[in-house]
Order: structure tokens, then C-alpha cells, then sequence
């Protein structure tokens, strides 16, 4: 018995963070690297902060582009929209992608499939190919959905709200440092000689050039599960290959992943919309130059420094006190105050001073929205996890989508009313959060069903002959790793974290 004892102690997995019953990390060291927890956070949201650079690298310097091209206000509406609709079913792919073979590889191939694009941008000679190339570098915002489906493989459900939003929000910050980086490296190669024609195509290499390192640090030092890659875990058996069919079937047939798709589609949606918008529509508006309107830009993105992980921690707090049904509620409240605040930014549109700061905390709201949105996105289904994060990442983008070509398509409506307009639509589109409900757990306005276990709800994502031979193992211990979700009067027998340890894996 003392040898068996012995030889099932080493075979176990030993980290140096504290984790539970499934491996999964039950703190969140920000400025860490250990492994594979921290240094997956890390590779995650800086390979995404690399997308986001590439995909609005333009828009600083679109005066610039516009009088080069010859862009008429169409040509540019048309961009803005080919930018972010790209993604739409590139992250549906991408959710497909990461429950197959992992999010390693599922984020480094979508990285590397899209960075020729990103370099293509420096010999745009026409209003068609500044639309391909928008097009093609926005497919790379798909790596944000093997961003979430990382950190909701790697953090128990205690701290995957704060590492969504942290992962999240700090990929999402390069919006906003793209909108001081692209100005930048203008006049740096401006000042070297260059003519103005020839040094905004020279600056696109500067994100072309992060893209591919990404890439290349992704599959360098990054890790599929705490137990290791999806290669190597299919290969012993310690976790089912997927098929295609089964993801499918429980990702859309699952209606909480369409409701939390419409949700995201008004507050990354937002994002998207306000980072293709917001530079030209100080330049224009208010007449400050490009540095200015760029740094006027970049501060309603770098708020994703601190707001976004602030919804994903707010989630989790909200979940510690009153379970699902604080996360639903708290999510509702924050994306409405979000509606509230874009029609006061659009009627505020005669002062300069005004609408920065209105802007500012319009910001705050918009990216804490989209950390409790993540908040909730973990527990939805188990089988499909990769695909219900593709389908609510894609609903950010097909928000974007239709908000654009709605309100800042053309010359139809001022940008001032389309931004007062996109203001009501985010208000009515959050009213769908009362329909999601977890009958283990309950929703905003009913309390969870009698004898209906959380471990009931995703064990029927598995049939009796998979329950049998034990593949539904990873969902019944996040079912027992998740009672706190019930609220306070359910927690009383959650299971404590495994003791740490000061081995790395």
C-alpha cells in the first residue's frame, strides 16, 4: 500500500500555485510567470494585445491614408465594417478550432495565417485594397476567443472572471496604444527623410513585426491544460478527442450562448465601433491635429488597463455573495449605465472638454461590461467551452458590424447622432440578460430549481455509454468546484484547493 501510495504521489502533477480537484489555478499572480498557469496568461493576452495593434493600426493614421487613396466617406465606412466583420466567423472557427486541438495551436495559427496582411497594408494603392487589407488583418481579432477559452482552461472558477477580464483587457489595450504607437513611428520616420506617402506604409511593419513574434512565443512557451497539450493528453487517454458534431450541438444548441453573443455585440461591439471612429471624429469635429486626436483615442482603450479586469473581478465578488444570479444581475446593470452614457456622449458633441470626459467613463463602463460578460461565459456548457466563447466573441463582432453600417455608414447620420442612436440600441439589447437562466443556480428574476444539481447540467451534455467509461470526469469536477455559484447558503461544501507546491510541471 506505501509503494502504491508512493507511486500515485509522483505521478501527480505538482504546481507552484495553489490549484483545485482539476488543476486549475485558484489564485491569480499577476506578475508571474509560473508554469503553465501564469506564463498561458501572459502568452495569451500579449499575442492578442499584438492582434488588436495590427487590426487598428489604420485608423491613426487614416488622414493621412485618405488623402493618399483618395477615400470618399463610403470607401471608409466600408473598411471600418470589412475590419471587424472578418471575425465573425473566424471566431466561431476559432471556439471549433480550441475545442479540437487546443488553444495553442488554434491562436498561433490564426496569428500567422493573418500577419502577410498586416505587411501587405504598407502598398495599399487603392480604396479596394485598403478594404482587403482591413479585411484580412481583422480576422486576427479571432485570437481573442483562444484567449478566454485559455483562461477558462486554466483558472478555477473562484478567479476565471479576473482572468478573462485581466486577458482580456490587456489584449484589448492595444486600441488604444496603437492610437499613440501608429502617429508615432510616422514622425520618427518622417524625421529620418522619408516623404509622408512613404512613412505611413514603413510604420505598418512595426505591428506586422509584434504579430509574428507573438506567433512564434505562443508555441515557444505555451501550454494547452495544466496536465499539458491536447496532443499529448489524447495520446494517454486522460481526455477525449473531440468531434466536430458533439461541439456543434452543444455550443448552438445551448440558447445562453446566443443571448451572451447579443450582450457582447453591444460592448466589445461598442469597442470595436468607438476604435474605428473616435480619432477622425475629434480631428474632424473639434479640428485638433493628428497627435492629439490619437492620444484622445488611445485614452478611451487604455482604460481596458484596469476596467475590463475590474468587471471580470466584480463578476466574482457579485458570484462569492449571491452566486449566478449577482453575475447576471451585476452584468445587466453596468452594460445599461454603458447605454445610458453613449447617448449623453452624443448630446454632449458642442464641448470639447465634455465630451473627453464623457468619453472616459462611457470607456470604463463599456470594458467592465465585457469582463462580466466573461464572467458568465465559463459555465454555459463544458463539451463545447471553445465554441460558446466563439459564438459570444463573434456576437462582439456582428455587433460592430451592424452598428457601423447602421449609424456610421456613409453620411446618413452626424457621428455625434449615431453615437446618441447606438446609445438606445445598447440599452434595449441588454434586456435579454433576464432570459438566461441555470436551473441549478437560477437567474436574474428566478431562483434555481428544486433537486437540480450543477453536475446534472453538464453531465447531459454526455450520453450513458460516455458517463460510463468516465469521460465525463473534467465536467463533474467542475460541477463540484463550482457550488459557490448557488450563493452563500450553497457554499458550505465546496471542496478547498489542493496544497501548492514549489515544483514547477
Amino acid at each position: 500500500m506505501g509503494v502504491e501510495g508512493a507511486e500515485t504521489a509522483a505521478s501527480k502533477p505538482r504546481f507552484r500555485m495553489p490549484v483545485d480537484s482539476d488543476n486549475k489555478a485558484t489564485e491569480f499572480w499577476l506578475f508571474s510567470f509560473a508554469r503553465p498557469h501564469m506564463s498561458a496568461f501572459h502568452m495569451a493576452w500579449f499575442s492578442f494585445f499584438c492582434c488588436f495593434v495590427s487590426t487598428f493600426a489604420a485608423p491613426p493614421l487614416l488622414p493621412l491614408i485618405r488623402d493618399t487613396l483618395d477615400l470618399t466617406a463610403t470607401d471608409i465606412g466600408n473598411a471600418r465594417i470589412a475590419s471587424v466583420s472578418g471575425a465573425v466567423f473566424a471566431r466561431l472557427a476559432m471556439g471549433t478550432a480550441c475545442d479540437l486541438v487546443g488553444p495553442r495551436l488554434a491562436s498561433a495559427a490564426i496569428i500567422l495565417l493573418t500577419t502577410p496582411a498586416v505587411y501587405c497594408s504598407s502598398i495599399m494603392n487603392s480604396a479596394a485594397a485598403f478594404l482587403l487589407a482591413r479585411f484580412f488583418t481583422g480576422i486576427a481579432l479571432a485570437s481573442f476567443v483562444s484567449t478566454q477559452f485559455w483562461m477558462s482552461s486554466m483558472f478555477s472558477s473562484n478567479k476565471v472572471g479576473l482572468a478573462n477580464g485581466y486577458a482580456g483587457g490587456w489584449g484589448n489595450l492595444g486600441g488604444g496604444v496603437v492610437q499613440l504607437l501608429m502617429p508615432l513611428v510616422y514622425q520618427a520616420i518622417l524625421k529620418a527623410g522619408s516623404t509622408p506617402f512613404t512613412a505611413w506604409r514603413l510604420a505598418f511593419f512595426i505591428p506586422a513585426f509584434m504579430q509574428s513574434c507573438s506567433a512564434i512565443a505562443v508555441l515557444a512557451f505555451g501550454q494547452d491544460m495544466p496536465d499539458g497539450n491536447y496532443r499529448k493528453l489524447h495520446k494517454s487517454g486522460e481526455m477525449q478527442k473531440a468531434s466536430v458534431g458533439s461541439v456543434l450541438r452543444h455550443g448552438v444548441g445551448n440558447y445562453r450562448a446566443w443571448i451572451l453573443a447579443l450582450l457582447y455585440g453591444y460592448c466589445f461591439g461598442v469597442e470595436l465601433t468607438v476604435n474605428n471612429i473616435i480619432a477622425q471624429y475629434f480631428f474632424d469635429l473639434f479640428g485638433v491635429n493628428l497627435q492629439t486626436a490619437g492620444l484622445i483615442a488611445a485614452s478611451f482603450g487604455l482604460v481596458n488597463l484596469v476596467s475590463r479586469p475590474v468587471g471580470g473581478s466584480l463578476s466574482d465578488g457579485l458570484s462569492r455573495r449571491f452566486g449566478m444570479r449577482g453575475r447576471l444581475w451585476g452584468l445587466w446593470a453596468i452594460q445599461t449605465i454603458e447605454g445610458v452614457l453613449c447617448i449623453v456622449l452624443g448630446l454632449v458633441s458642442g464641448s470639447f472638454a465634455a465630451s473627453v470626459s464623457v468619453m472616459i467613463v462611457f470607456s470604463l463602463f463599456v470594458q467592465a461590461a465585457e469582463g462580466l460578460t466573461f464572467g458568465v461565459v465559463p459555465f454555459v456548457s463544458r463539451r463545447a467551452l471553445g465554441l460558446v466563447n466563439g459564438m459570444t466573441g463573434g456576437g462582439g463582432s456582428v455587433g460592430a458590424v451592424l452598428t457601423q453600417y447602421i449609424f456610421f455608414h456613409g453620411t446618413k447620420y452626424k457621428t455625434e447622432t449615431g453615437i446618441m442612436y447606438m446609445g438606445v440600441m445598447i440599452i434595449a439589447c441588454t434586456l435579454p440578460t433576464a432570459l438566461i437562466y441555470f436551473p441549478q443556480w437560477g437567474g436574474m428574476l428566478a431562483g434555481p430549481r428544486p433537486g437540480v444539481t450543477a453536475e446534472d447540467y453538464y453531465n447531459r451534455e454526455w450520453t450513458a455509454e460516455e458517463r460510463d467509461k468516465g469521460y465525463n470526469t473534467g465536467s463533474v469536477r467542475f460541477a463540484e468546484n463550482n457550488v459557490r455559484e448557488g450563493g452563500r447558503s450553497a457554499a458550505s461544501g465546496i471542496i478547498q484547493p489542493m496544497e501548492s507546491s514549489q515544483a514547477d510541471v
